[in-house]
């Protein structure tokens, strides 16, 4: 008989994964059982702003009811068949993603890292398909802090020593250039040069906002050398920087799009790339896939989930709220703060290290004392402080939040 877990409290689940969980992650020491809207509650029963979204995946916030009932309906009727057949969901999805996004066609899979993975193989195959590169000489270009995932291949392609280190060999064929600098990949690109892989806004590098035109010039160079522009949008898309798409903000259309994360809301692992049909239908049947990719289920809820982002206006909202979020920081003028960036609700904060009583203290403590106020943050390397609360925070909310920032800090200082 299965022990009962119902009621377990913070330290015993803590114990459980320390001792049979693998120690890849290094979490906030925080047990979170329940969600709803902005908030997070621990078993026993203390309430925290969710600053994190799971990494922005769940935009439309916590347990979202249209999301609770449409995955109750669909998962009594109908989850998962394969894509040896069809179903009667992912026909919907594919025209409804197609026509909102402006592509010819949709290729549905689970996670990010898939979706990048995917995107890699479309635009190797289009590269020997139809640019008539040689074979096994195709050469993708990446960007110095880049995160796209974790597979061998992505942190092949990484400058983060953490990520990489111990785990080569890598796949070849990756060309590293500095982020943000339109001149460096103009000179990368040469006749071998298939795609150019970037996000709109660099997220686990530390919310890194390249220079105003900095897409729209990489888009022309794209153009003008015909090679593809991939636009990882997983964390920066879905309403996130306030618009449905960070490459809005200058009227960027790459020719590949990879979504995630926010595109389930948080109910399951739901990723899409999207392109045209001169660089999709390269691909031919049993050459790419994934079991449950495009699965009734995972298709029923995208749509809902996309249907609460455009319905709920939450990219104006996100606008709006992180405006206000970024200028309340501002009067902090706190010597802790270096600075303060983002879009959106994809903000930073970096911080000074300081000491305490002789002891160096970085983002790290500071994310601690904000659980201990009330308020979940991550670090993103030593002295970055990530923000991002779902999508439907309010005025009032963000005051809130800010104020047991303002307090953190003030105790530190």
């Amino acid at each position: 008989m299965s022990k009962d877990y119902k009621n377990i409290s913070s330290q015993q689940a803590m114990a459980l994964e320390d001792q049979y969980g693998a120690h890849n992650y290094h979490p906030i020491p925080v047990v979170l059982s329940k969600g709803e809207g902005v908030f997070l509650w621990s078993p026993e029963g203390k309430r925290y702003f969710d600053f994190l979204s799971a990494y922005s995946a769940i935009n439309q916030g916590h347990c979202h009811p249209r999301l609770v009932a449409i995955t109750r309906e669909q998962a009594g009727i109908l989850t998962l068949t394969s894509r040896a057949f069809y179903n009667n969901w992912l026909g919907p999805f594919e025209e409804k993603m197609t026509k909102l996004f402006g592509y010819d066609k949709i290729l549905p899979m689970n996670s990010g890292a898939e979706g990048v993975e995917t995107a890699l193989k479309l635009a190797r195959r289009w590269g020997y398909d139809v640019k008539i590169v040689s074979p096994d000489k195709a050469k993708i270009i990446v960007c110095e802090n880049n995160f796209h995932g974790r597979t061998t291949t992505i942190i092949g392609f990484s400058t983060d020593p953490e990520s990489r280190g111990g785990f080569g060999p890598f796949t070849p064929g990756f060309v590293v250039i500095p982020y943000g600098h339109p001149e460096a990949l103009r000179s990368a690109i040469d006749d071998n040069t298939v795609a150019f892989l970037v996000e709109p806004i660099q997220g686990e590098a530390g919310v890194n906002v390249p220079p105003d035109g900095y897409l729209k010039a990489c888009r022309e160079i794209c153009t003008k050398s015909k090679v593809l522009m991939i636009a990882d949008e997983i964390q920066t898309g879905l309403c996130r920087t306030g618009r449905m798409l960070a490459c809005d903000y200058e009227g960027v259309g790459p020719d590949i799009l990879i979504l995630g994360k926010a595109l389930s809301g948080g109910f399951m692992p739901v990723s899409a790339v999207l392109a045209d049909d001169e660089i999709m239908l390269t691909i031919k049947p049993g050459q790419h896939g994934s079991t449950f990719g495009g699965n009734p289920l995972a298709c029923r809820i995208a749509m809902e989930a996309m249907d609460i982002l455009i319905e709920e206006k939450l990219a104006d909202n996100a606008n709006k709220m992180g405006e206000l979020f970024r200028s309340e920081l501002s009067k902090m003028n706190s010597p802790m703060v270096k600075t303060i960036r983002g879009k959106g609700l994809l903000n930073a904060m970096v911080i000074e290290p300081f000491k305490v009583k002789g002891e160096t203290k970085a983002a790290w403590d500071v994310c601690l004392g904000l659980a201990e106020n009330g308020l979940l943050a991550k670090p993103t390397h030593d002295h970055i402080i990530r923000f991002a609360p779902p999508l439907v925070i309010t005025k009032e909310q963000i005051n809130e939040s800010v104020d047991i920032i303002k307090r953190t800090l003030k105790h530190f200082e």
